[in-house]
């Protein structure tokens, strides 16, 4: 039985009450004193002996009550401890001030590879390899900056909590072990929360449904994916929704701008680098895109940016999945889908030496294409009217609505940044404007020239009534000044085969 005896401290108390049981022959097996308690554990103590030794205990002086106790604190506080290191999937190493193990989790044990009885008393330097690194934990007092170590052939970033002693001294330090794909993980969920699947690509247009079911089909297969686009078009929505919709779906997914970074800045963030690589890197290195990638999806956005350098780097990995970092000395090897996307004419730039045909080759092993918004208008004001919500909700305004000649003007558009420039637009309104009703004016549209249609005054039925109604009427209204499919084509600023289809539609004939 566990007793706790609640008492006023003075001094000797602690052991009047000890000798109270042991009077009576009781064997003291632990004792924890927390003033004022006392906490007893007495193996042979029972309910009659607890009834009995409540009234010696109690005429101590000092001792105001007694009481049976389920679990001394101190084993309490080791149970939970036990069960959350136990519970922790990073690896966790505690050591004394000399870089000796004293306590290991459960991970730290499966990747040393010994039993934690043998792993308690090992140097860390015999576990990393790394005189220097111990060496810096001592002198500096266990306060080190993250950096990578190598433990059971895995590299880890590892991390450093001074522990301290009742007089504020060093007394150790608990390293917390972090390896490059759980980093990614991490990471990756933060950066891509709420990011959707396919629900989140917008838009009901014959190409945009057949563009669904396409990607659907290759997000299934573990293959080089190649995304080709206009700027805006939603190249890295797709991409995500691909990775969503992928058998990695629980895996990182990262995304890198190849136009975004200079040469040497994006290799290092692509491919990590080694410890001393260059002036201000990280001691011990740092990983890469790729190995924070192990397992997942990697998206290239805008693949034909990259330099010849970093094309011959990254054939190399699509060959075998392996690679080495900047300043490395080993290869590495990981598993990760690439998922690339272009707003260039890739295989134009072949053909000028620009960029590398083999490389081509192994990133258009699966292909999308997605098309312009002045090609899908049919999407135009329903992607306005989820895009003005959007707003409305972002900027804490009363709910607005777009006039009808605001509507004529976006799909007279030509919409050269397409969907990203249609939701610029509409943000943009929303911001500047106080009116409940969103007008041409608001819309701020220096490209739309072409002049508005006249509305019939019949109302029509359906919103694709509408949208065939305006398209009708403008075809018919520039035909006489641009008699050709092609001279319409370049005025409007969409494709021959785009308008040819309309005309047919229309019954229309230049």
């Amino acid at each position: 039985m566990r007793i706790d005896v609640h008492f006023t401290d003075r001094v000797g108390i602690a052991q009047e009450i000890l000798a109270a049981l042991a009077s009576r022959a009781l064997n003291v097996s632990a004792v924890e004193v927390e003033p004022p308690h006392i906490y007893i554990e007495a193996p042979a103590l029972g309910a009659q002996d607890l009834a009995a030794l409540r009234e010696p205990l109690l005429r101590v002086s000092g001792v105001l009550s007694v009481a049976e106790l389920e679990m001394l604190p101190g084993a309490r506080r080791r149970l939970y401890l036990d069960a959350l290191m136990a519970s922790l999937t990073d690896p966790v190493l505690a050591v004394d001030g000399h870089g000796v193990v004293v306590l290991a989790n459960a991970a730290a044990v499966a990747v040393c590879g010994m039993p934690e009885a043998e792993l308690a008393g090992r140097s860390l330097r015999e576990l990393t390899g790394d005189q220097a690194l111990v060496d810096a934990l001592v002198a500096q007092g266990a306060r080190l900056p993250v950096s990578e170590v190598q433990i059971g052939g895995q590299r880890f970033l590892m991390e450093t909590v001074a522990l301290h002693d009742a007089g504020g001294h060093v007394a150790g330090a608990v390293l917390t072990l972090h390896a490059p794909q759980r980093l990614g993980e991490r990471i990756s969920a933060l950066q891509n929360h709420g990011a959707g699947g396919f629900d989140a690509i917008l838009g009901q247009s014959p190409a945009i449904r057949a563009l669904k079911q396409r990607a659907m089909r290759m997000a299934q297969v573990d293959a080089p994916l190649l995304i080709r686009g206009e700027t805006g078009t939603g190249k890295e929505l797709v991409a995500q929704a691909c990775h969503a919709g992928s058998p990695r779906r629980d895996q990182p997914f990262f995304a890198l701008n190849c136009a975004a970074l200079p040469e040497s800045l994006a290799e290092s963030e692509l491919f990590g680098y080694a410890s001393g690589a260059f002036t201000g890197a990280l001691r011990g290195g740092r990983p890469g895109l790729l190995e924070l990638t192990d397992g997942g999806t990697l998206f290239l956005d805008e693949v034909g940016e990259m330099s010849p350098y970093l094309q011959a780097k990254l054939l190399r990995f699509l060959n075998d999945g392996s690679f080495r970092r900047v300043g490395g000395e080993r290869d590495l090897k990981v598993n990760v889908r690439v998922i690339s996307a272009t707003h260039r004419a890739l295989d134009d730039m072949v053909a000028s030496g620009a960029f590398r045909q083999d490389l081509l080759f192994r990133l258009d092993v699966l292909q999308l294409n997605l098309p312009p918004l002045r090609e899908r208008t049919e999407d135009i004001l329903p992607l306005a009217q989820v895009f003005l919500e959007r707003a409305c909700a972002q900027t804490g305004r009363p709910k607005a609505r777009l006039s009808r000649a605001a509507g004529e003007a976006l799909m007279a558009n030509p919409w050269h940044g397409n969907v990203r420039q249609l939701q610029n637009v509409i943000f943009r309104a929303v911001t500047m404007s106080e009116s409940p009703v969103i007008d041409v004016a608001a819309l701020e549209l220096a490209g739309a020239d072409v002049s508005v249609v006249p509305v019939a005054a019949e109302e029509v039925g359906t919103l694709d009534e509408a949208v065939g109604g305006f398209e009708r009427a403008l075809l018919e209204r520039l035909l006489p000044e641009y008699p050709s499919t092609r001279k319409l084509a370049e005025r409007l600023g969409t494709s021959h085969s785009a308008i040819a289809a309309r005309l047919r539609r229309y019954g229309l004939k230049t």
